[in-house]
């Protein structure tokens, strides 16, 4: 596992392909995964302990700089954040030149057991957004990223009243394999990453990211297709997290397995 700095992990990846490595594997941290970044308070000590932090395009770019996205083939354990990852990969491989059709890579959803598709911490939706989201993906990536792995696979989101079935068809593949234990937490390290979303809010061109977030908001509002207009939220320099707080904004946070339980017995 690639724990740590996006520029950390590259130089590794570097080292892979100069050994003749086509095969990449990509682990995000904890906050990357859970829609967090990593200057939020909710990703205190887990800044590029368990994976890479990603918080923007700068970010991805980094990670990918001068590897040759076409003639690779990249895993990407994503947790709840599949949509905006795989948008931020495509978005990178562009400014490379390289079209979308030419990529090839699957998006892995580490599977938590007994019908889990994630560790229930890992989600960041409620189950009704969650499966739109997945249904989008799987659909986006038919029409955008053909070459991306197929695996189709009916995965049970729910347990008990109410359990639903989502078909993922087309991008997403579930993996029970679990990534090596986190590293220790690195304060400098994640200084640094907090340093970079400082920059990066300074130097972006703020209307722009406010108009793209807002567009964003109105299609979770309502049924179209958001990943589109995730994108350009993206590729106006919005974080991740801002994008998945855009959306709990209109649908919503997910809550714990205990709190669920609590409520369900008031």
């Amino acid at each position: 596992m690639v724990a740590g700095t996006a520029a950390e992990a590259n130089a590794r990846y570097r080292r892979q392909i100069a050994a003749g490595t086509t095969e990449l594997s990509v682990v995000f941290d904890v906050p990357t995964r859970t829609g967090h970044d990593s200057d939020a308070p909710a990703a205190r000590g887990e800044v590029g302990r368990a994976g890479v932090a990603i918080d923007s395009i700068d970010d991805m770019r980094v990670l990918f700089a001068g590897i040759p996205l076409e003639e690779v083939v990249t895993s990407m354990r994503c947790g709840a954040c599949a949509a905006p990852l795989l948008l931020l990969y495509q978005l990178v491989a562009e400014e490379q030149g390289v079209a979308a059709g030419r990529l090839s890579g699957t998006v892995v959803v580490q599977d938590g057991g007994a019908g889990e598709c994630v560790p229930d911490g890992d989600r960041i939706f409620p189950p009704g957004p969650s499966a739109r989201l997945a249904a989008d993906l799987v659909r986006y990536c038919r029409t955008e990223l053909p070459r991306w792995a197929t695996d189709a696979r009916q995965v049970v989101r729910e347990t008990g009243p109410g359990a639903y079935v989502v078909p993922l068809t087309g991008s997403v593949t579930f993996d029970g394999e679990r990534p090596e234990g986190p590293a220790p937490a690195d304060p400098a390290a994640a200084a640094r990453q907090g340093e970079r979303i400082a920059k990066l809010r300074a130097w972006r061109e703020q209307r722009e990211v406010d108009a793209a977030l807002t567009r964003l908001k109105k299609a979770a509002a309502g049924d179209g297709d958001v990943l589109r207009p995730m994108r350009e939220a993206l590729r106006a320099r919005a974080t991740v997290g801002e994008v998945c707080g855009a959306l709990r904004e209109v649908w919503g946070i997910r809550l714990p397995a205990d709190a669920r339980s609590t409520s369900s017995a008031g």
